[in-house]
């Protein structure tokens, strides 16, 4: 593992510390690793929603623009709990 030092703002050290005082986390450090892997993930969805809808605009399946199709997905993940 990568020893690393960061600065952070006073707010975001209170409520690091306080992930930690509430057992969420066992150190700061790990608040911090979950926060990057969540990122990391989100990243992921991101690029494959992109994958889709580039597929769907070059497919000439649907006549909807990419804003749109982007809308349903989001609305779609926001139903499932996934944004």
């Amino acid at each position: 593992m990568t020893r690393q030092s960061i600065s952070i703002t006073a707010p975001n050290d209170h409520w690091l510390k306080a992930q930690v005082e509430n057992e969420e986390y066992a150190s700061k450090s790990e608040v911090v690793n979950d926060l990057i892997r969540k990122a990391r993930a989100q990243q992921d969805e991101i690029e494959w929603i992109r994958a889709k809808l580039i597929k769907a605009e070059q497919s000439g399946f649907t006549d909807e623009s990419p804003a749109e199709i982007l809308t349903a997905f989001k609305e779609e993940a926001r139903r499932n709990g996934d944004l």
